[in-house]
């Protein structure tokens, strides 16, 4: 799996536009993320705050992750616009069956025996674990999902663990600063 996506978003949104990452409990299959990035695109081109267009995108990166940006600089978002955007994410979870808003379940990139590369999704309390068998490491990718800006995103989405916020919750062993 390609995990490229810079080249995806959008260039002319500033780099402060606000960002939510929803991660999704599974993959998608190919059939739901078509219908998933139709309903996330027409989304973002009726985003609206206060009855004014947000100037807004939505992606479907990988799958599994719905990544919705809000350019600021054109339309502020309000708490009713903000309220829609979770309505979309609902009603994805309701139609697909799937859980978007589990915050300890963790993503990571892990190899395979056929040196192809998947995302592997791991409950929070399994870290300790997984880090003491050598399953994940402290080089291992992982998706930061609390990015909240462009910017973030593009330079800090998809980052070594060990400087993610999981340094701060479990020693990776032999990790030289």
């Amino acid at each position: 799996m390609n995990f490229e996506f810079k080249h995806l978003l959008n260039e002319d949104f500033h780099p402060a536009s606000k960002v939510w990452v929803y991660q999704s409990s599974r993959l998608f299959t190919m059939s739901e993320a078509l219908q998933i990035e139709e309903m996330i695109n027409q989304f973002a081109q009726t985003w609206l705050s206060h009855g004014v267009p947000v100037k807004g995108a939505a992606h479907l990166f990988f799958g599994q992750f719905v990544v919705l940006m809000a350019d600021e600089t054109a339309t502020g978002v309000s708490g009713c616009s903000t309220d829609s955007s979770m309505r979309l994410i609902k009603e994805i979870e309701k139609t697909f069956g799937v859980n978007m808003f589990d915050r300890l379940a963790l993503a990571f990139i892990v190899k395979e025996k056929s040196d192809s590369y998947r995302i592997q999704l791991l409950p929070m309390p399994q870290l300790k674990h997984a880090v003491e068998q050598g399953f994940i490491t402290a080089n291992t990718p992982f998706f930061n999902n609390v990015v909240l800006t462009k910017e973030e995103l593009e330079n800090n989405w998809i980052i070594p663990a060990k400087d993610s916020w999981l340094a701060k919750k479990i020693s990776f062993p032999n990790t030289v600063s």
